[in-house]
């Protein structure tokens, strides 16, 4: 069994972006490389236990093979931004985290019960799908979700692996793992949270927000900057800028998804038009258009909510009572407001803490990130 590369699977999962702010150092291709040369040593290892594992391992290669890359890029721009040289280890670190999300990823869809993520079954409907094919015995459908857990478990050892065998020298590492450890801590912590959320039935503004701020905002960009800066070893100063970014560059970034959670494209999105609506999401843009719409819109939307058989004549609905709610357009003023907040917190070169070419990049990633543009 070997590496795969995004190629080797069809549109839209191949798609990749050929002018963005990632392709600055050519750190896109970069990571993919060391996502490749990682899994070139994971695979024997996998074989020798079981040839088995092929279809888990296949999984894993196909899922990291697509993605918009941006916490390695955070990461890497947090550590360029303290001062620290373009070297491929720091690369390597930063890679780590999109291990981590896949983790993230798989466990999302098993919780969201998503058929598919990135233009593909999601892994637990791939596992579901193994079992029938071969007609075992027992559940397809437990298979899969048992598939699954155990894909995301196996990606989440495979990033601190790949993160404390980067080659970066101890110290770095030793700085950074406090770090690292917090970012895990709060990302299942806004898993559990969303899926609170959906379990009550929503709750208010504050509470999407906050579930928003730990589940995304944190952890794709202000703690991979946190990381590349701990990495390189940088001061107070830098940190605090990279916060007063990264907060609401996140939550802009979450908002935006979001938003296309509902009125995406799925050539873009890699989902079905309105998937959110069908898993139920509590969102900023749900919530709102609920406490503004009429009591009959809101009532309504209510009730489409959660639907897992919503049809497209249903989100349309659900669309047009969102938009006559003026939800829609108050999230995209916020997203506009918290853009800008983070655009001003890193200052105008040369005295802006960031380093250059850094503030440079992360100025570019905040509009990519808020546009899709990545």
């Amino acid at each position: 069994m070997g590496t795969r590369r995004a190629a080797d699977w069809p549109e839209p999962y191949s798609r990749r972006v050929t002018s963005s702010p990632l392709e600055s150092e050519g750190l896109r291709d970069r990571v993919q490389k060391s996502l490749d040369d990682f899994v070139a040593v994971q695979t024997p290892r996998m074989d020798a236990i079981s040839e088995d594992l092929g279809p888990m391992v296949d999984a894993i290669v196909a899922l990291v093979a697509g993605g918009k890359r941006l916490r390695p890029a955070f990461c890497y721009w947090g550590w360029r931004g303290a001062g620290g040289a373009d070297a491929d280890p720091i690369v390597r670190a930063a890679t780590s985290l999109e291990l981590l999300q896949a983790c993230a990823l798989v466990h999302d869809d098993v919780m969201d019960d998503s058929d598919t993520r990135r233009g593909r079954p999601a892994a637990h409907r791939q596992f579901a799908a193994l079992h029938r094919g071969h007609g075992w015995l027992g559940s397809p459908d437990a298979f899969g979700l048992g598939g699954a857990v155990l894909m995301g478990d196996l990606c989440l050892s495979w990033a601190d692996e790949m993160l404390f065998t980067s080659g970066l020298g101890g110290d770095a590492l030793l700085r950074a793992k406090p770090v690292y450890d917090e970012m895990r801590t709060e990302l299942m912590s806004g898993q559990y949270l969303d899926l609170l959320e959906q379990a009550m039935g929503g709750g208010s503004i504050d509470r999407a927000r906050r579930v928003i701020r730990f589940k995304s905002a944190k952890y794709t960009i202000e703690r991979p900057l946190h990381l590349g800066a701990a990495l390189a070893g940088s001061g107070q100063r830098l940190v605090d800028t990279y916060t007063a970014y990264g907060l609401p560059l996140g939550e802009a970034f979450q908002l935006r998804d979001d938003v296309l959670g509902v009125f995406g494209d799925p050539g873009q999105t890699g989902k079905p038009a309105g998937d959110d609506l069908r898993e139920g999401k509590r969102t900023v843009l749900v919530t709102t258009a609920l406490e503004q719409a009429s009591p009959a819109d809101a009532a309504r939307l209510r009730r489409l909510l959660g639907d897992r058989h919503l049809q497209p004549e249903g989100v349309n609905e659900a669309r047009t009572i969102i938009r006559d709610a003026g939800a829609l357009t108050q999230v995209e003023g916020m997203i506009a407001d918290l853009t800008a907040a983070a655009l001003a917190a890193l200052g105008d070169s040369p005295g802006s803490p960031v380093a250059e070419p850094a503030r440079s990049a992360l100025a570019a990633l905040a509009v990519a990130a808020t546009e899709r543009s990545v």
